[in-house]
């Protein structure tokens, strides 16, 4: 997988603006407001940056945070996992592998059969429908 080497000048010209503070800048959207939080229809949802495939819908599950929660990624070599320790919290944040776009943070209290919630951000995803 080649990782993009964009420079923030190009991810300004191709991404809103909501999307370059989510995803370039490792912002968050305001819980309940992304398009896919509630999202219940079948199909893989890919990074909104790069088009790179992340999770399938079969993994999503309602964590009732308020943003698209899902237990798994496709597989372990699409997302990257960093320690975030801003705001003095202690997370582990996720990103996309190819393109490097902030995705949101993992957390150990999903759902089996793995144990993870991938609770991630609506505007880093595309959802492409089966």
């Amino acid at each position: 997988m080649n990782k993009s080497n964009k420079t923030d000048e190009q991810w300004r010209a191709e991404l809103s603006e909501e999307q370059f503070y989510v995803c370039r800048q490792k912002g968050t959207e305001r819980a309940f407001s992304g398009k896919y939080h509630d999202c219940k229809e079948a199909g893989t949802y890919v990074c909104s940056c790069c088009n790179e495939p992340l999770f399938d819908s079969n993994t999503k599950f309602d964590s009732g945070s308020g943003w698209p929660s899902f237990y798994q990624p496709l597989n372990e070599e699409v997302v990257e996992e960093e320690h975030d320790h801003s705001h003095g919290m202690q997370r582990i944040e996720v990103h996309c592998k190819k393109c490097g776009a902030h995705l949101g943070h993992v957390f150990s209290d999903g759902p089996q059969p793995t144990g993870l919630r991938y609770c991630i951000n609506s505007i880093s995803l595309e959802l492409i429908k089966q």
